[in-house]
């Protein structure tokens, strides 16, 4: 081709195409599918050049920002795979509350940017997650009670589509292929280069309320917790947690398994998020509790610091997700003998409450859906590869227990690979056919890679 790419051509058999391969996913279990090559862009104007480059060559297009897909979406068999690591930059603009910020920029990045402004946005939970990746998939992230799906606040994205063209899409121009933007994660048809978002107040005071339980008390906790809930503001995220005690809070080998529940207040003064955090205040089950922390001050960076300890790179990772109808005082109990007999201590499942607001009508005009009232998302964690299929197995034997109460998965985090209906089940029927009649319609010979399936 007469175009050249600024940025870095591996095609498979150079010398450095083991390591570029490898650095393409954060997980630590990397499936073994293998592109013929990678492309890893300089800046935008190479995206719409390696997208003509692959339809030359016959190649379909996967797409990696900074590689957080846990079950690897990014590494297809053959084809291209275009790197956006290096899109990276946000433009903010304080006077009207919004931001440009490209696919590779970090959450956490981007909340540390925000910060000295006084402004946030509800970026996801583990800070080193790309905003490509989850924008596009719909984004359960900080906060997301009060301020909806961090897809809702996304105001324009630009799309370099299979033909090379460069396009604006908002609500006024290219409308569908901004609906379809805004929750088709990886089964999107298109290179997302930007995205312009709306900001929002960065709360002056963050406290957290949380218990530590026994995971035989797992029944009455959840009652109590679920309970004591429904009276939280929705600028309250509150959380279950089926885990191994931290090795901070006791000294017992092996470690017991517990289950804990946090809410975690984003507030205008410590005193309204004491005032917020009011209904967690007064447990009855408080004496069997192995830690209970109130109103304890928090930050994002303290925030984040938590989640990576649990999620860090160089694990394992595998992980499922369901929405359900079913409350969590069926759903966690059934689970808790599983998590007991995890073969890995640090496997968990995690039960957010209103992951993407208890408001339904922010989710709305958007791919993304909210199929569910309830949440539940197994991690499976380890480090020896030896144990792959053991861990594997009890993510997958975990998901049966609760797949009868399921009434859908989410995309970012859903197991593509566990199951061909993972897909089409992570949206409602209406919009999984209009995501296949835009696909035709805007990539009619499939030069991007669909949903991975088994």
């Amino acid at each position: 081709m007469s175009e050249r790419i600024e940025g870095e051509v591996v095609r498979r058999g150079d010398a450095a195409y083991h390591d570029t391969w490898s650095a393409m996913l954060w997980n630590g279990l990397k499936p073994q599918r293998f592109p013929d090559l990678i492309v890893r862009v300089a800046s935008e104007r190479d995206v719409p050049v390696a997208v003509r480059l692959a339809r030359s060559e016959g190649h379909r297009i996967a797409l990696r920002s900074h590689g957080h897909s846990w079950c690897g979406s990014p590494l297809r068999d053959g084809g291209m795979l275009i790197d956006l690591s290096a899109l990276n930059t946000c433009e903010i603009e304080p006077t009207s509350r919004t931001a440009t910020v490209q696919p590779a920029l970090s959450g956490g990045e981007f909340v540390a940017a925000l910060t000295p402004h006084g402004l946030a946005f509800p970026a996801g939970h583990c800070g080193p997650v790309a905003l490509g990746g989850y924008l596009l998939s719909g984004g359960l992230g900080w906060n997301s009670g009060a301020l909806g799906p961090a897809a809702a606040s996304v105001r324009a994205v630009e799309v370099v589509t299979a033909d090379g063209t460069i396009l604006t899409c908002n609500n006024e121009e290219n409308s569908d292929l901004f609906w379809a933007a805004r929750g088709a994660g990886p089964g999107f048809f298109g290179v997302a280069t930007r995205f312009q978002v709306s900001l929002y107040d960065a709360p002056a005071a963050i406290a957290e309320t949380s218990y530590v339980f026994p995971l035989a008390d797992a029944e009455p906790v959840t009652r109590w917790a679920t309970e004591a809930a429904e009276r939280l503001p929705a600028n309250v995220e509150a959380s279950f947690m089926l885990a191994t005690a931290s090795s901070e809070g006791t000294t017992a080998t092996p470690r017991p398994k517990t289950i804990s529940f946090t809410g975690t207040a984003f507030a205008r003064t410590p005193q309204e998020a004491a005032r917020c955090l009011e209904p967690l205040r007064d447990c009855p089950l408080a004496d069997h509790a192995l830690d209970r922390k109130t109103d304890r001050p928090t930050t994002f960076e303290d925030l984040y610091e938590t989640a990576s300890r649990s999620w860090h790179q160089g694990h394992r990772n595998a992980v499922d997700t369901l929405w359900s109808d079913t409350a969590y005082t069926t759903l966690l109990p059934a689970l808790a003998a599983k998590v007991a007999a995890a073969p890995s201590e640090q496997s968990l499942v995690l039960a957010p409450l209103w992951p993407a607001s208890r408001d339904r009508t922010l989710a709305e005009g958007m791919a993304f859906p909210i199929l569910g009232e309830t949440y539940l998302a197994p991690f499976a964690i380890w480090d020896d590869p030896a144990a792959d299929a053991d861990n594997t197995r009890w993510l997958r034997d975990t998901m049966r227990i609760v797949e009868p109460y399921g009434t859908g998965h989410y995309i970012a985090e859903t197991d593509l690979t566990a199951d061909p209906s993972r897909a089409e089940r992570s949206y409602t029927p209406a919009g999984w056919e209009r995501l296949r009649r835009l696909r035709d319609a805007y990539d009619p010979e499939h030069v991007f890679h669909s949903y991975l399936t088994p």
